[in-house]
């Protein structure tokens, strides 16, 4: 085992960061992952060693906590990389509660970078979003697109964030790091054994979706039909969880094996195609056989209209692309729903 590049997952028990650890082991490396289960639950990692047959190696840290990050740091310093995913995500949540946002996705990710210039670990990718981009100007929107002030806390903190990192690693000439910025990611792994596992009530469309159609909720509500798209309701691009934790793999390895053409590298994760809310539930609809209860209300603070990737860049320079379709994701999160709800 000790031959493998070993890749800390902060953040590994959430929903990208699980179906991520699931693709860094096929492609032969040894997962540390660690998390504080705010938003997640320690039982992923059974489903983890179920499809790869790989028991990971798994902490109970909060990354916004000092003493807790230089504990663990002390017990694993002998990283070839971080994929830094601890962070709260949800927009609504971050407008009424934005000091909560503040502290954890600001703080955990300054003590990271902190225990990477103390121990010399090299490669950092960092999960970020296309909430960074605002309501652009321009679509399909590019990785040069100006950085629009910010719609929520939420995507003020990706925003600071990454000012964060590109300074730090500019400071830091041994540090190479890699921001992903993405746009919405849903869907499971086909096996079924991990997927979104949200605590409460959700706040992404696909889970609301899911769980309505399951009965868990009594209905979905579509904030807004009048935004100025073709059925009114605000557009998306939708991008697989797994073609997303593939991505990862791939920039992570970019880093470790030198292949980066920057110590600061930018890019854009989406399929390139917006869906708007209304052909997402038709989608699903369709994919599932359930008919979804759902009312249109109105619209919802920190929304913001349109927007989805052009991802020419990561498709040119990372030679990714997303491979599978709106309704393998859709398919794959209903399978997702039902076996959880068994």
């Amino acid at each position: 085992m000790s031959n493998q590049p070993k890749i800390l997952v902060a953040g590994g028990a959430g929903y990208i960061g699980s179906h991520t650890a699931v693709e860094l082991i096929n492609a032969g490396y040894e997962v540390i992952a660690a998390d504080n289960y705010s938003n997640s639950e320690s039982q992923v990692f059974e489903g983890i060693k179920e499809i790869t047959g790989v028991e990971v190696i798994h902490e109970q840290v909060d990354f916004a906590v000092a003493s807790e990050v230089e504990a663990f740091f002390e017990k694993y310093n002998d990283l070839s990389g971080i994929i830094h995913f601890a962070a709260s995500k949800a927009v609504g949540e971050s407008v009424e509660n934005p000091l909560l946002y503040y502290r954890n996705n600001l703080l955990s990710l300054i003590l990271i970078m902190e225990q990477m210039i103390k121990y010399d670990i090299l490669n950092l990718v960092f999960s970020s979003s296309c909430t960074v981009y605002g309501q652009p100007d321009e679509l399909p929107v590019t990785e040069q697109a100006p950085i629009q002030p910010a719609e929520s806390p939420y995507g003020n903190t990706k925003q600071i964030s990454e000012e964060i990192m590109r300074d730090t690693l500019k400071a830091n000439p041994q540090l190479k790091g890699i921001a992903l910025r993405y746009f919405n990611p849903i869907g499971a792994h086909e096996s079924a054994l991990i997927g979104e596992l949200p605590t409460g009530v959700p706040a992404n469309l696909v889970p609301f979706v899911t769980q309505t159609a399951i009965g868990l909720r009594d209905k979905l509500k579509v904030f807004g039909d009048d935004y100025n798209t073709p059925d009114g309701s605000c557009i998306r691009d939708y991008i697989h969880v797994v073609d997303l934790a593939k991505a990862h793999v791939i920039a992570v390895s970019r880093l470790v094996e030198n292949k980066n053409n920057d110590a600061y590298e930018v890019f854009n994760l989406g399929t390139g195609t917006g869906t708007s809310v209304l052909e997402v539930i038709q989608t699903f609809e369709k994919v599932s056989g359930q008919k979804l209860n759902y009312e249109i209300v109105g619209r919802r603070e920190g929304d913001i209209e349109q927007v989805w990737a052009d991802t020419r860049y990561a498709n040119d320079v990372l030679g990714w692309k997303s491979q599978l379709t709106l309704e393998d994701a859709l398919r794959s999160a209903w399978k997702w729903e039902q076996k959880i709800r068994s």
